[in-house]
């Protein structure tokens, strides 16, 4: 996979996402899979009921804080029962896992470090990009959870300048079926409209969600292997997963370090600088 073509960097300019279809291989797909498999295996479930729900919310915000520099496994709320247990197998009761498997883990590490992402990066101008933030999205088949309509740069916040990319890669085909991203294309030329603050008092925003109309966003399928690029302020969302089939994707998310710094107000606070992908 090479650098993006002057047609692909004009589409993302204007509608604010951009599928890149074909940009993984079934290796590099069924690797990740294999790993996260492995991952779920390993993991002892019974130890970490780690819902809001069954917690206070400030030790789910303490929990959430850590996972920057860590691997954490969180569940789907509608996972358990009134008395907190799972009411199914682990293995199809998380929501995602996050948010350091791009530098703590081998197989995920090594695909976003590789060329092709790199290559990607270099066409959006990057000069010294940092992966700020990983996570393994299962949203799982019957009740893979609702996002709302958001912005990246709202949680993940530079400035002066804003500088956040999703680089989103599906690992099994999305659908309008079984939840795909929708979006309201060009809504990031509309700059971004409030910001998600952590305090004394926990994560907050600066400013109510703004109402959008649905007829307004378009869905965004993606066969599995397609990279879906994703500007930091474009409004997008997706829906409750109530299909038989569940939709993993891995998505990654970078900022620049040229030109701008990282906000301390951010709910990621970082004890060592994450490592650049390169510089220029």
């Amino acid at each position: 996979m090479g650098p993006l073509s002057a047609d692909q960097l004009s589409l993302f300019a204007s509608q604010g996402y951009l599928v890149v279809e074909s940009f993984a291989s079934s290796a590099e797909i069924d690797g990740m899979r294999k790993r996260m498999d492995q991952l779920l295996h390993d993991f002892d479930g019974s130890s970490a009921m780690n819902q809001d729900v069954f917690v206070q919310q400030k030790e789910m915000n303490e929990f959430m804080y850590e996972s920057a520099e860590k691997i954490s496994f969180f569940f789907e709320e509608k996972a358990f029962d009134e008395e907190g247990n799972l009411k199914q197998p682990k293995e199809v009761s998380m929501s995602k896992v996050g948010h350091a498997l791009h530098e703590l883990d081998p197989v995920f590490k090594d695909y976003s470090r590789s060329e092709k992402i790199t290559s990607v990066l270099q066409s959006l101008g990057y000069k010294r990009p940092v992966i700020i933030q990983s996570v393994y999205i299962f949203k799982q088949s019957g009740f893979g959870n609702d996002v709302a309509p958001h912005q990246d740069n709202s949680t993940l916040y530079t400035e002066p300048k804003t500088t956040c990319t999703g680089l989103w890669l599906a690992l099994e085909d999305a659908t309008t079926a079984n939840g795909c991203m929708w979006a309201i294309p060009g809504s990031h030329r509309n700059g971004l409209v409030r910001r998600l603050i952590r305090g004394e008092q926990g994560l907050q925003f600066d400013q109510p969600s703004p109402s959008y109309e649905q007829s307004d966003f378009v869905a965004i399928e993606a066969k599995a292997g397609s990279l879906v690029l994703i500007h930091g302020d474009l409004v997008h969302r997706s829906f409750e997963n109530q299909s038989p089939n569940s939709r993993h994707a891995f998505s990654a998310h970078v900022v620049d370090t040229v030109g701008c710094k990282w906000s301390p107000d951010n709910w990621i606070r970082r004890k060592v600088d994450p490592e650049p992908l390169y510089s220029s």
